[in-house]
């Protein structure tokens, strides 16, 4: 992790510490960069970063002010971190159906920039949030970029294994949503009516550098699934 993303997260950590609330000032950019013994430059770039993520927002002759925290039990859908993340009070489970290496299928293969002889690892899981099932996912990962998962791993923090274990950083993604009805497979793995509503969201994440490690179709039961999306001015 490099220093100004290491000083994003802990100016975030003292404000979900402190419950500090919308509005509040934080500390001057000369305090912040004697706190942590940082350039200018470096805590310019961990304040953007926490602008883009709407964790604060800063006023030109003003000053650093936190933004308004989301809601809890919702999740991003604009966070690359994996929604474990958002989801931190609740209790998340994970039940692997599958786990293999084998060859991606052609929307895999496109999406990944990948040739169909080439190999990714597979994984298939069914999400619990306090035990009462939250979604079904499929993921196809570029196995010469994550070389390794075991079912441990993946019963876990996939992306927290990515991050820390693999040393690989995690970049932008590209969303695709699409609602519909469950299908009889989806409804069985969701313990829910065939037919009942769904959402998909389709996702290829990228590395920093771009290249594109992971392929994933998320199937949300509604009735389980919240999500937030916070938008800043140039994205209006």
């Amino acid at each position: 992790m490099l220093k100004y993303q290491q000083i994003a997260e802990e100016i975030e950590k003292y404000i979900e510490e402190n419950e500090l609330q919308q509005g509040e000032k934080l500390p001057v950019l000369d305090t912040l960069m004697s706190q942590f013994d940082a350039s200018k430059s470096t805590v310019t770039k961990s304040l953007d970063l926490l602008e883009k993520k709407g964790v604060v927002f800063q006023v030109r002759g003003s000053g650093i002010f936190v933004r308004r925290h989301k809601r809890k039990g919702y999740i991003s859908l604009l966070s690359n971190q994996g929604f474990k993340k958002d989801l931190e009070e609740s209790h998340l489970t994970s039940d692997v159906i599958e786990l293999k290496v084998r060859k991606p299928t052609a929307e895999a293969a496109r999406n990944l920039n990948l040739e169909l002889a080439d190999d990714v690892y597979y994984v298939k899981r069914v999400r619990y949030i306090n035990g009462q099932t939250l979604c079904l996912e499929e993921s196809f990962f570029n196995k010469s970029i994550v070389t390794y998962l075991n079912k441990e791993i993946v019963s876990e923090s996939i992306f927290n294994y990515i991050r820390e274990g693999l040393g690989l950083k995690i970049g932008f993604s590209d969303m695709y949503l699409h609602v519909g009805m469950l299908t009889a497979m989806e409804a069985d793995y969701l313990g829910m009516e065939e037919g009942a509503p769904k959402l998909d969201v389709e996702t290829v994440f990228h590395l920093t550098n771009g290249q594109p490690f992971d392929f994933s179709i998320v199937t949300y039961n509604y009735e389980q699934s919240q999500f937030f999306l916070q938008a800043n001015s140039q994205l209006l």
